[in-house]
This record gives structure tokens, C-alpha cells and sequence, in this order.
């Protein structure tokens, strides 16, 4: 049996080459950028208006002479001669004779006549041309995780295309003769089958939505088929159940005769201690227990991780925050205790 950070330890050993294709932007959302992104524009692409309001050509009066609006969109660039000003609207290119809006709240208008309340400084109300950002800056790094801001972000760019590292193919194998589909009759002796649908959920959560199940019996050619196939379909496979020690825990035997590299087996932690964790060639195979809370703890300590930094995100097994207790917990054992917990200010 080896230690949590053991574990860790053996697992950060592991490399991975994640291979990378070029998607769309919307299929890009929820995976890790494979390139770094310059900008290929400004952003603005010209001096734009922050207000509704109107564009002056600045003097020393506060009296002006509209002569025109814009509207956000429009192409044409009016020339202002000083004490002249346009009617225009926010996200609107600013004339370049243009130094500065004031908001329409700080003027009074009589037919085309402008009146200022105060005198105007230059570049107010002004966004600048690339002041959000400048051609050829860097837009996003390689390595960033493209959410929907970051979309939003790179379509506002112009960009229709990215590259993306590939996520791995994920199966769930699940064992147990004693396992009874949800929906159907319970006979004595036999429970409803669980952790696949965690599992399945657990995954989902995480972005990773094409999940091959797999379902063995408590035999052991049967479990060593049904291993053979999902390992040769797939690159991580979680297997649930069968890993313990009893007459009909099938799952140990199976991958030895399978030549599949036990790289640990059995953790100093509590749920989750009859972890097993192979390689054979480039896949990975995750034993985990057939206890829910078990597997489902061995699933975000262990498995999670593993699934991140093989999709090209930069993660730490021993990422750490701090909780609060709300009462006194006694540990009575000496293997590392994982507790549940919820997020800070929620109950």
C-alpha cells in the first residue's frame, strides 16, 4: 500500500502528447487551446463612441453647430470643422476631427444649435483604437481553457477556427453479478446498479461527453473480454467494482493476464483504499471500488487530474483549499481521510 503523494507522485511520472485538431469556434468551447492567439485587428478597429451624445469639434465656446449624426455602423466619416458636432450613438466610430463626446445628458439642444453645461476635455467618452487590444498582441495562450468568454472573445476578433488538444476517449466498465438496472423489479439479494451514472455525470460535469459503458459478470473469462475490448477502444478506462480480493473479484487477474503494467494498487486513504491503477502501451486503466462514495472519491483525487493534463491543462494533483469545519471530526486511523465538503459562503 502506498501513500496519497505516492500516488500523486507515480501519476505526474505519466506523459502525455495530447494530439491536437482544428475545430470551430463553437465546438472549440470546453477544451484547451493547442496554440497561442495574436490578435490579427485592433480592438476597436477605429476610435469609437463610450455614450450616447454628441462628437465634438472642440473650441473654446460652448456653443455648437450639429450637422449630422452617426449611428454605430455607419462607414462614412463626416469632416467637423471646430464648433461643429455630430449627434452620435454608443459603439459608433468617432471622426477622426472628432476629440472628444459628451453624453446627452450634459446639453441642451435648440433646432441644430448644441449647448454645453462645461467646457470638454479631449479623448472623454473616447475609447481609443486598440485600447482593448493592439494587432499582433498576444490574444490568448496556449494552454487556456475556452469557456464562453474566451469565445466570445476570439469571434470578436475574427476568428472562425482554433486549435484544440484532443480530449482522450473515456469507457466505464462496470462489474457485479449482484447489480440490477435502475427501473427494474429488485429481487432479494441484488441492488440497483449506481456508479455508472455517477461516474457518466461526474464526467459530464467535467466536459468530457462521449463515455463508452461496458457491463461484465462476476466471471472471469467474461471480465477478461470485456476488459480486452474496452482497453483497445478506448485510451482511460475506469472499471467499477471487482478489484478487491474475494473469490469473485475478477478485475486484478483479468488485467495481469491482459499484460497490463500495475503501476499501484491499494492507497492510504479512506474511502477509496482498493484503488488500482495500470498501463498498457499509451492507455491507462483505473480500478476504482465498487462503494460509491469510494469510487467517486478515487474518481476526483485520482482520475480527474489525469483526464485534465491529457487534455493539455496544466493542473496539480495537490491543488489545495481551506474549509471551515462545522463540528469536531476524530480521524481513528492512520490513512489520509477525504471528507465531503461544500464550496466557501454556500450551505
Amino acid at each position: 500500500m502506498i501513500s496519497v503523494n505516492e500516488a500523486f507522485s507515480i501519476l505526474n511520472k505519466i506523459t502525455f502528447s495530447p494530439k491536437e485538431k482544428e475545430v470551430f469556434l463553437l465546438e472549440s468551447r470546453n477544451n484547451i487551446l493547442a496554440e497561442t492567439l495574436l490578435s490579427p485587428i485592433n480592438m476597436p478597429p477605429f476610435r469609437q463612441s463610450n455614450m450616447d451624445g454628441f462628437a465634438l469639434c472642440l473650441h473654446n465656446a460652448l456653443e455648437y453647430e450639429i450637422i449630422g449624426e452617426v449611428k454605430a455602423g455607419d462607414e462614412n466619416q463626416q469632416e467637423l470643422k471646430p464648433g461643429q458636432a455630430l449627434k452620435i450613438f454608443t459603439g459608433a466610430a468617432l471622426p477622426d476631427s472628432a476629440q472628444a463626446v459628451i453624453q446627452i445628458e450634459k446639453v441642451a439642444v435648440t433646432g441644430n444649435q448644441l449647448h454645453l453645461q462645461e467646457q470638454v476635455i479631449p479623448e472623454t467618452n473616447v475609447r481609443p483604437l486598440g485600447s482593448q487590444i493592439k494587432q499582433n498582441d498576444e490574444a490568448l495562450a496556449k494552454g487556456t481553457f475556452l469557456n464562453a468568454a474566451a469565445i466570445g472573445f476570439l469571434a470578436g476578433l475574427g476568428y472562425t477556427k482554433v486549435k484544440v488538444y484532443q480530449k482522450p476517449t473515456v469507457s466505464i466498465v462496470v462489474t457485479g453479478n449482484e447489480l440490477v438496472q435502475p427501473g427494474q423489479p429488485l429481487p432479494y439479494g441484488k441492488v440497483y446498479e449506481s456508479n455508472a451514472i455517477m461516474l457518466q455525470t461526474a464526467l459530464y460535469n467535467a466536459y468530457y461527453v462521449e463515455v463508452k459503458l461496458y457491463q461484465v459478470n462476476d466471471d472471469f473469462e467474461n471480465t477478461k473480454a470485456v476488459l480486452d475490448k474496452a482497453i483497445s477502444e478506448n485510451e482511460i478506462v475506469l472499471v467499477s467494482g471487482g478489484i478487491s480480493v474475494g473469490d469473485y473479484d475478477f478485475v486484478g487477474k483479468a488485467l495481469e493476464s491482459l499484460q497490463v503494467e500495475t503501476l499501484f494498487y491499494k492507497v492510504s486513504q479512506k474511502p477509496g483504499k482498493p484503488l488500482l491503477v495500470g498501463k498498457k502501451d499509451d492507455k491507462l486503466v483505473f480500478a476504482l471500488p465498487g462503494n460509491p462514495a469510494a469510487s467517486l472519491t478515487c474518481f476526483y483525487i485520482h482520475v480527474l487530474p489525469t483526464l485534465q493534463r491529457w487534455s493539455g491543462m496544466a493542473i496539480s494533483y495537490e491543488s489545495k483549499s481551506t474549509r471551515t469545519l462545522a463540528h469536531d471530526f476524530i480521524v481513528n486511523n492512520s490513512r489520509d481521510q477525504f471528507l465531503k465538503a461544500t464550496s466557501m459562503g454556500r450551505k
